[in-house]
């Protein structure tokens, strides 16, 4: 621990891996690896900001180093080459930040270091932060001397945006992932820093800090410094007060704002959207803050209450399962769409505070609308969709005795025309499949044509009904096409019948199936082998029908 800092991120910087928290699990690993002397020609730790990436490095670089060896790791009384690496001039340890060099003259400059030995140390430890801002070029540059450096000569990464990294580079590294540290253990962490530091705070002040702080220690300990210096002395800081320093807010505020929109009460809504606005929160952090809301809604009941992840207290772990009861799964995706919608229209609009009344207002008649939307939508699925969902209604009016095939379930056009006015005057009788086929090859329905003939397998043609299976290519408004058209060419309504038997093939299939049959016996022939014989590479891939037949 840098006892000098004032500064509690530094001051209470972990020293040997023993210190560290939330990691315990990476740390063995790497100290029985330096114990075992199977260290790795490199290191690559990956993970969000503020969980041990550069800490775990210099431990790393002392644990190498050290006069005491990596068991006696120096913690409290340092040792010349520890001491050295803390304050980071340490002569054979080099800490370099890619963000600030990031060309392949900076690598190069680099590998000229590493071909001279430790000057005072056992090993001679390279330490690279952020290295995923490093170019192409010098990714390229320091490939081959991070494949087979000197054995004095190690590497470490440290970096947050692991996919930025070349595979290359990856596969010559020993990668490690660090976790954010779980909700129950900053805490602990932070109350015993606290005691340490002899200051009062509430331990909702804490839960507040370490649920803001996302499982970063070093965010963790830079809001609990804040919350440290707005205290008085002799006084404890309460969670208002807290609020207010973190420009955060209280979430039964917002759960009393979502109370007033799903009971559509305007007034009230925009009131307490203004009380939360007042209290200096921007719009971004309140439409976070209202997904975060939107996600206990629906997932309320995997929630625990005292849960590693979460930070609701009794009062609102209640109130959240009551509204939870009254909104639809449905409702709250939507509202999380809109919600996504207007983070990113944000950006766009001069008055963020508008944008977000608006959004409020958008979100209230939105569930309006939705809670009557039920008969709305059965009404306006396509047929094609009820089919594919098995939903099929069933046409009262049909008497089904007359079917040759039971079907399964069918559908009647809803679609055709109930004030039709114009009547062709010579209605065109249709009295097969292959007559419908013609007739739209002559109307220059050709989608239409497409769809019978590729499409649809016909299961029983007869009295203005069409039985017909399908594939999963056919369009999905073929039904509402087809009945529309056989209505305005035969002045007749037609029933269009799904059924779940096979059918006939399509008329496609036919001719594909007729044609691979007269090749089979064009092949078989004799004819065809006397060819072959002269010309062996020939392949047969058409038969002319017409002078076969001539």
């Amino acid at each position: 621990m840098n006892k000098v800092s004032k500064v509690l991120a530094l001051k209470y910087r972990p020293q040997i891996f023993e210190d560290l928290i939330g990691q315990e699990i990476i740390s063995k690993s790497i100290f029985n690896s330096i114990k075992l002397n199977k260290i790795p020609n490199a290191y690559l730790f990956t993970g969000i900001r503020g969980v041990g990436k550069t800490t775990v490095a210099r431990i790393i670089a002392k644990s190498l180093n050290c006069k005491k060896g990596a068991e006696n790791l120096c913690k409290i009384e340092l040792c010349e080459s520890c001491a050295s690496i803390i304050n980071s001039n340490h002569i054979d340890v080099l800490e370099m930040d890619a963000a600030s060099k990031t060309g392949v003259d900076d690598v190069r400059d680099l590998i000229e270091f590493s071909k001279y030995p430790p000057s005072t140390a056992k090993y001679k430890i390279f330490i690279i932060d952020e290295v995923h801002m490093l170019s192409k070029q010098a990714f390229n540059a320091l490939l081959k001397t991070l494949e087979e450096p000197p054995g004095y000569l190690k590497f470490i990464f440290a970096t947050t945006e692991i996919k930025k990294i070349p595979v290359t580079v990856i596969s010559r590294c020993q990668r490690y992932d660090l976790s954010r540290v779980k909700f129950d253990e900053l805490l602990s962490y932070l109350k015993k820093i606290s005691n340490i530091e002899k200051v009062k705070l509430n331990d909702d002040v804490l839960k507040l800090i370490t649920k803001i702080s996302e499982g970063s220690v070093r965010d963790a300990l830079s809001l609990l410094d804040r919350a440290i210096i707005s205290s008085e002395e002799n006084k404890e800081l309460n969670l208002n007060d807290a609020l207010k320093i973190f420009g955060y807010f209280d979430k039964s505020y917002l759960i009393e704002l979502f109370e007033h929109l799903l009971n559509g009460k305007e007034k009230k809504l925009i009131e307490s959207y203004n009380s939360i606005y007042d209290s200096g929160i921007e719009a971004k952090i309140f439409l976070n803050d209202f997904l975060e809301i939107l996600y206990y809604l629906k997932n309320i009941d995997f929630i625990q209450l005292n849960g590693n992840n979460f930070s609701l207290n009794d009062y609102e772990f209640k109130k959240i399962l009551e509204i939870s009861k009254r909104i639809s799964s449905e409702t709250i995706l939507l509202y999380w769409q809109f919600t996504i919608k207007t983070l990113n229209e944000l950006d766009i609009v001069s008055n963020q505070n508008i944008a977000i009344e608006m959004f409020l207002l958008r979100l209230m008649y939105l569930k309006k609308i939705n809670s009557d939307s039920n008969i709305i939508e059965k009404k306006n699925l396509s047929e094609n969709d009820k089919l594919r969902n098995d939903k099929l209604t069933i046409n009262n009016e049909v008497d089904n005795t007359n079917l040759k095939n039971k079907t399964i379930s069918q559908i009647k056009n809803i679609s055709q025309p109930k004030n039709e006015t114009k009547f062709i005057q010579n209605a065109i009788q249709i009295k097969e499949f292959n007559d419908l086929i013609i007739l739209c090859n002559e109307r220059k329905e050709i989608k239409l044509k497409y769809e019978l003939e590729n499409n649809v397998n016909l299961v029983n043609f007869e009295n203005e009904r069409i039985e017909i299976s399908f594939n999963d290519n056919l369009d999905k408004d073929f039904v509402k096409d087809i009945s529309t058209k056989l209505f305005q060419w035969t002045n007749k309504r037609w029933i269009i019948t799904f059924s779940k038997e096979v059918g006939q093939p399509s008329k496609k299939q036919m001719e594909k199936k007729n044609k691979d049959e007269l090749l089979k016996k064009a092949s078989d022939s004799i004819e065809y082998e006397k060819i072959i014989d002269v010309f062996p590479d020939a392949k047969l891939i058409e038969i002319d029908t017409d002078k076969k037949n001539d």
